[in-house]
């Protein structure tokens, strides 16, 4: 495992100079944030001239209060960032200087920024990516295809398989498995997966299997379009069953061995501890399979699910490994990795106004002292910062570089669906993904479902049935102390339209639907 490329894909011999100043890539990139913010800064305290000692006193207690609070609001701010993806390094990110609030009756900052716009749009290019050969992506991860086979299971929809069992039955078979252990709510139903090892564990021969399975099908992305209300209906459907928790993002950051967001890389979790999640639902398509046996061969229709909101677009882990860190592109990604596993799989994407979906993305997340004001100015310095990486690399090539995601305050990359779904499809076909937009789910959830259960080869639904699933509100929508926010400034709003603007005409063209314009 290679570590020598830190969060700023600094050298070794260099990192304790970049624990401590930023990579002069970017110098340039601050300079210019920092002057478009000297332009709304008042410098210096008034002239005192003849005013009393006691008056003096009073300025400067007033003044150390104002510095004092100024630097727990930017300390709180800083602490609390949208940093996605760690280094293993747990580099000290250089703090913000302390700041005024922005001045939006100038001009200025919505001409500069505009310029920025401009200079983005200008360099837009939707080459296609260089596929790697399968070879090379079974070779990179061996324990993966050596553990999986290449031929499922014929009598059932969902790709499952009989794995060899040598342990002891009546040991814990989950006392190792990570997911367990950092997931302290799930215990429950480890505790019942636990007590129902034994009884499915199939024998022949004098030897024990168990059954084993992958998802059907994926629902990849992307975060703050719909994801989990999709999620909670579809788990309503008799038909399918997803894994033991939501969003195990496994294929983007577990097997890389990132736990949390906060810290760097650590262990990482093997697939047996990914395939465990599926034990439930496997175990109710093991007894579907055990009831079929002795009347007839009976397809079992019964489908998994995986939820994880990062794998369409995730892949800040690659310029750790396999000695991606030489290249400006990731060689692989994570769907090469899933196509050489699974090439038959299916995946729902759930899209909506980039625009919105940033700010959204924005109110989600627990940081201090949001306000529109702070949304604006995050933006502002992001697209200069995504302009500073275009100058050197190529689009795609700042969309998964790992120092710049980590460096923006918000996240515009992940509104670039476009950019990513090119890649899926460079491996997968357009009829194994099926795209939809938030608005309409939202405007009618019954069509929207009805598109799923069509796409998944579900059977069909009592009146009842579909309307339990259709009907239910709606999951995971806006806090009441964010709406309070009210809406994005207007000229915030214009300044991501216009930076999205291409990346959309792009969408829809592919998708052959002017919907996903957001016009």
């Amino acid at each position: 495992m290679d570590h020598k490329y830190g969060l700023l894909n600094a050298p070794e011999k260099n990192l304790e100079y970049c624990k401590n100043k930023p990579s002069n890539r970017w110098t340039s990139v601050w300079t210019v944030i920092e002057n478009n913010r000297a332009q709304h800064q008042a410098w210096g305290p008034p002239t005192l001239g003849s005013v009393r000692k006691i008056k003096i006193l009073s300025f400067l207690f007033g003044l150390t209060v104002t510095v004092l609070i100024m630097a727990s609001y930017i300390l709180t701010r800083d602490q609390k960032g949208l940093f996605l993806t760690p280094s293993p390094y747990h580099l000290t990110v250089v703090s913000r200087p302390a700041q005024h609030p922005l001045n939006l009756s100038f001009t200025t900052d919505y001409t500069v920024v505009r310029e920025v716009v401009r200079s983005i749009v200008a360099k837009v290019d939707f080459s296609r990516r260089k596929v790697p050969d399968l070879g090379e992506v079974r070779e990179k991860e061996a324990n993966i295809f050596t553990a999986i086979p290449r031929k499922f299971l014929p009598h059932l929809k969902n790709p499952c398989w009989y794995e060899e069992f040598f342990g002891n039955i009546t040991a814990d078979p989950y006392g190792k498995n990570l997911y367990a252990l950092y997931s302290k709510r799930f215990q429950a139903i480890y505790d019942h997966l636990r007590r129902a090892f034994p009884a499915h564990l199939h024998q022949h021969a004098g030897r024990y299997y168990r059954l084993r399975c992958l998802p059907f099908f994926y629902i990849i992305g992307q975060p703050k379009c719909g994801t989990t209300d999709l999620y909670d209906r579809l788990r309503l459907h008799p038909e399918v069953h997803f894994t033991t928790m939501k969003e195990p993002h496994w294929w983007t950051r577990k097997r890389f061995g990132i736990i949390t967001l906060s810290n760097g890389l650590n262990n990482p979790y093997p697939l047996n501890d990914y395939l465990d999640l599926f034990d439930q639902a496997s175990n109710q398509i093991q007894d579907h399979l055990m009831s079929n046996s002795s009347k007839s061969l009976k397809k079992v229709d019964s489908i998994i699910g995986e939820a994880s909101a990062s794998t369409m677009w995730d892949n800040n882990a690659w310029v750790y490994f396999y000695d991606n860190g030489k290249g400006v592109e990731p060689p692989i990604l994570v769907q090469d990795f899933i196509h050489a596993v699974q090439p038959d799989a299916r995946f729902i994407v759930m899209l909506r106004d980039p625009v919105e979906r940033l700010y959204s993305d924005y109110l989600y997340f627990g940081m201090a002292n949001k306000s529109v004001e702070d949304f604006h100015e995050r933006v502002s310095e992001s697209l200069h910062l995504f302009e500073g990486c275009l100058a050197e690399r190529s689009i795609r090539s700042c969309i998964y570089n790992t120092t710049l995601n980590n460096l923006m305050p918000v996240r515009l990359h992940v509104g670039l669906y476009v950019m990513y779904l090119l890649d899926w499809l460079s491996v997968f076909s357009r009829e194994q993904i099926l795209i939809l937009r938030l608005e309409d789910h939202a405007a009618n959830r019954k069509i929207t479902m009805r598109r799923v259960f069509e796409f998944l080869q579900l059977g069909p639904l009592t009146l009842q049935k579909e309307a339990d699933i259709t009907k239910s509100p709606a999951s995971n929508t806006r806090r009441p102390a964010n709406r309070n926010l009210g809406p994005m400034l207007s000229i915030t709003k214009e300044i991501l339209q216009n930076f999205y603007r291409p990346f959309n005409q792009r969408l829809a063209l592919v998708l052959k639907d002017s919907a996903f314009l957001w016009t």
